[in-house]
């Protein structure tokens, strides 16, 4: 078949698409209610986006709708599966998702602080920690005064729990 004959689509490289956080199989999606309002909001801004794409026919404007809606759609179906937890509700002296922990590695003099919560709230930087993850993991379902264990590749890490809060919001 000549070339002339190929849709000009078919000779486009398909853009990479980056994944969204990790959700292990058959975990749910729990989010705080702050983390879906996080989802909502990025989900208006690349609408927004979408909109502003050029309307001449390009192969640049059919890259960027394609990295655009591929976003979406994965983000549409996280927002789909999104079970919010409200924190408010949560009377309970251990920890679980959404919880504030502070804590403190044995050989550390320093005290850490992170919220627990859903796997594309999870920001180091912002203190917050995906439930996921192996500290939330071995924090989980402890109480304030207790000790737990991290495990790591190269051993543990031993760890006291100071305090425990929920927000009220």
């Amino acid at each position: 078949m000549s070339r002339g004959f190929v849709k000009e689509d078919d000779q486009e490289e398909n853009p990479i698409i980056p994944n969204r956080a990790p959700l292990p199989a058959g975990a749910a999606n729990y989010v705080t209610a702050n983390g879906l309002k996080e989802l909502i909001l990025e989900q208006e801004s690349l609408e927004a986006e979408r909109k502003a794409v050029p309307a001449e026919e390009s192969p640049e404007k059919r890259s960027a709708l394609k990295v655009i809606n591929g976003k979406l759609n994965m983000l549409i179906e996280r927002i789909n599966s999104a079970e919010v937890v409200d924190l408010s509700e949560i009377e309970s002296d251990e920890i679980r998702f959404g919880a504030i922990v502070t804590f403190q590695f044995s050989n550390e003099s320093q005290k850490r602080i992170f919220q627990i919560v859903g796997v594309d709230e999870a920001d180091v930087k912002e203190k917050k920690i995906a439930f996921t993850s192996p500290i939330a993991k071995a924090l989980m379902g402890k109480k304030t005064k207790e000790n737990t264990q991290l495990q790591l590749e190269n051993g543990t890490k031993d760890i006291t729990i100071h305090k425990i809060e929920y927000p009220s919001s």
